[in-house]
């Protein structure tokens, strides 16, 4: 008998496509603007296995774009936060977490988990270029989310080819560092908007204070909650049009 939480997702996909999706894990690697919604709609299509990676803790600035920054969840751990909600909205669902910063170091514990399916959902530079190369030259199947942020304009998004991204300036980053690599980036798929911003001078924050655990400062970025939202439900809902495929 299906759980009737998943009663709908069933009659679409169909009772293999469902049960192909419990027997499924899938690790989320950030869980913030875009990784929370990509997690939320795994959840609830039924993924019955997640793999929940984040180093960082909710505060005030979340509130307007991540799904799982409340004035209830501000100063908590991000991925204590993440397993809550998804096993609030399936308790079967097996959920363990990593609480680490993604980079060289921390890799081989993340590739040594037997997954189907990985979003990346990071956005620091030289991590996700890492985290990229690493799971292409496993072979493990991923998205990437590119540059969410300043964007406006949801029409624009799309899910695609690294290689064929335009006019994301952190598409262009990751593009060269990793053709240096020998990475084939042809084969590198991704959620981008090839939005033309014109931005006002307010969009972007330089900070003097606040790094990041790989020693860099990062600056401040104005964005929406529509866009990231897109972004995460975009790869989501790809992940699981994968999962259920024929292999």
């Amino acid at each position: 008998m299906v759980d009737e939480r998943f009663l709908r997702t069933k009659l679409l996909l169909g009772e293999e496509g469902l049960e192909k999706l419990k027997n499924s894990t899938v690790m989320v690697i950030g869980l913030g603007a875009v990784g929370g919604y990509a997690l939320e709609a795994l959840a609830r299509s039924g993924v019955g296995h997640l793999v929940l990676v984040d180093f960082d803790s909710f505060d005030l600035t979340n509130i307007n774009r991540q799904i799982l920054a409340l004035s209830s969840t501000v100063g908590r751990k991000k991925i204590d936060v993440a397993k809550e909600r998804a096993l609030d909205i399936n308790p079967e669902c097996h959920v363990e977490t990593k609480d680490l910063f993604v980079n060289a170091e921390t890799l081989p514990e993340l590739l040594s988990e037997k997954v189907d399916f990985v979003v990346d959902a990071i956005d620091a530079l030289n991590p996700k270029c890492c985290l990229i190369e690493a799971l292409h030259k496993a072979q493990i199947p991923f998205i990437s989310s590119m540059g969410a942020a300043l964007k406006s304009d949801p029409s624009c998004i799309h899910y695609g080819k690294l290689s064929a991204t335009k006019n994301c300036g952190l598409s262009k980053f990751i593009r060269k560092r990793l053709k240096k690599r020998g990475v084939d980036i042809s084969k590198i798929y991704c959620v981008s908007s090839d939005e033309q911003v014109d931005l006002p001078e307010t969009a972007i924050i330089c900070n003097e204070e606040g790094e990041n655990p790989n020693g860099r400062k990062r600056n401040t970025l104005g964005s929406l909650p529509t866009i990231t939202a897109i972004f995460g439900l975009t790869i989501a809902n790809q992940a699981v049009k994968e999962l259920i495929k024929d292999k």
